[in-house]
């Protein structure tokens, strides 16, 4: 079985699992990676870019260089080349726990219980609750839905069509290492530099493919273009700015503006607030966020297994005329020796 079909095949049995198992209460991959980068920075930490940058190499090459080494014990079993790339799949998207802590954040906000949104926000975002009114959670839902769909589901689908098992463990370690060690803190400014550098780097493909899908699959296409257009450039991450914009015009709503993170406020541009509304609580926001991402999430499932298909259709194509023209000389040469 050729490599492009072991991907789509893959890829598409991992969306299925975590659309109908999730993420596991314990022992989730993702988790045993944070324990083991954890373990690897208590060795290495130094308020220094270079050994920083030693941890991410460290962290995120050990996972490629794992994914590898798994992928070529089992390539010449189609079937176990397909489980693995669905085990792994499975093991780095997140559309489904993302889905259901924003579902369950707004089944709150709708029956008035600002206290228990409050309470389940930090299991989606690193925002302070405490600093915000039930809008306010709202807003920030929405913003944390639209960016983990790139994160969390069209990223990891996009480097797995890149490299297979390698790239889809390789995203999900990088990305997973930004979140540990890559904001500007005193503790990490300079030693999470280059984590959160090269995650800008691993994230800038998916970003882009997410607000193009995103335009597709919402609401307003012309809004979400719009919007993207004209307002992710101010954002300050180069990759959720072309998100968060796509999404607020696809969805009709103002995403951005004042926000507090550890104590710490920060003023963003707002994004869309020319033509859309506020995000309100109890008004749906949230649940068309959701659904808006589980869309996007299988246009890209269909983009990524397509490419993939195509590329290696076409490398195929070019070795067997390759080799076709290489046996045509080398018989040409042949007979002209014997005649």
């Amino acid at each position: 079985m050729r490599a492009g079909r072991v991907f789509a095949y893959g890829a598409a049995a991992g969306l299925l699992g975590d659309l109908l198992l999730g993420d596991p209460r314990r022992g989730h991959p993702v988790a045993v990676f944070g324990r083991a980068a954890g373990a690897v920075e208590r060795v290495l930490w130094r308020d220094h870019r270079g050994w920083g940058a030693l941890h991410t190499v460290v962290c995120a090459g050990g996972a490629a260089a794992l994914g590898s080494a798994a992928a070529q014990a089992v390539r010449r079993s189609p079937a176990a080349s397909v489980a693995l790339t669905g085990a792994a799949t499975w093991a780095v998207v997140g559309g489904t726990s993302l889905a259901r802590e924003a579902g369950a954040i707004g089944r709150a906000l709708e029956a008035g219980d600002v206290e228990a949104a409050r309470a389940r926000l930090p299991h989606l975002c690193g925002r302070d609750p405490q600093a915000l009114d039930a809008d306010g959670i709202a807003r920030a839902v929405v913003e944390s839905v639209a960016e983990n769909t790139s994160d969390a589901v069209v990223g990891a689908l996009v480097w797995g069509a890149a490299g297979g098992v390698p790239g889809l463990l390789g995203f999900r370690a990088v990305n997973t290492l930004d979140a540990m060690v890559g904001h500007k803190s005193p503790k990490y400014r300079r030693y999470g530099w280059a984590s959160a550098r090269l995650d800008d780097l691993a994230g800038w493909p998916g970003a882009r493919l997410t607000a193009v899908l995103t335009i597709v699959a919402g609401g307003d296409p012309r809004g979400a273009a719009r919007a993207w257009r004209a307002d992710a450039p101010r954002h300050p991450s180069p990759n959720a700015g072309p998100v968060e914009a796509s999404f607020a015009g696809a969805l009709g709503v103002r995403l951005g503006g004042t926000l507090s993170y550890g104590g710490r406020v920060e003023h963003r541009p707002v994004l869309n607030g020319a033509a859309g509304r506020a995000v309100r609580a109890g008004c749906g926001d949230i649940d068309r966020a959701v659904r808006l991402s589980r869309r996007v999430g299988w246009l890209a499932l269909g983009v990524c297994a397509g490419a993939r298909l195509l590329v290696r259709g076409a490398a195929g194509k070019r070795l067997a005329a390759g080799t076709h023209l290489a046996v045509r000389k080398h018989l040409a040469v042949g007979k002209g020796r014997t005649s």
